[in-house]
């Protein structure tokens, strides 16, 4: 069973930088294709970023260069690099897979991020 945890969250203040993770754990040798997506109150799901097994990016616009997605395989583990943060950004985020095993997608419990201005 894939398990997906999620860490790294915080307040900052508008112009601040959080380093966010996804971890995962399975009893299976597998590089993830992983997706990062966000949620805030009142606002529908948003799709930030995601990353191929073979550490190919793709971002959301509103990104704008902003954020970082990378991968260290030895960890299982999936790092969002978030500099430049604004107030806007604030949201829970949480990574999620359709990969390895996860057919019916696989989810971390999430982590919130809070850009006060």
């Amino acid at each position: 069973q894939v398990h997906l945890v999620n860490s790294g969250g915080g307040s900052v203040q508008a112009g601040g930088s959080l380093r966010l993770s996804c971890a995962a754990s399975t009893y299976a040798r597998c590089n993830y294709d992983m997706s990062w997506y966000r949620k805030a109150p009142g606002k529908d799901r948003e799709f930030v970023g995601d990353i191929t097994n073979a550490g190919t990016t793709t971002y959301a616009d509103f990104v704008k260069g902003r954020f970082t997605i990378s991968r260290d395989n030895a960890k299982s583990t999936v790092y969002l690099q978030m500099n430049s943060l604004e107030s806007d950004d604030t949201a829970e985020y949480y990574c999620e897979t359709y990969s390895c095993g996860c057919t019916s997608g696989c989810w971390g419990q999430g982590t919130q991020v809070t850009v006060s201005s």
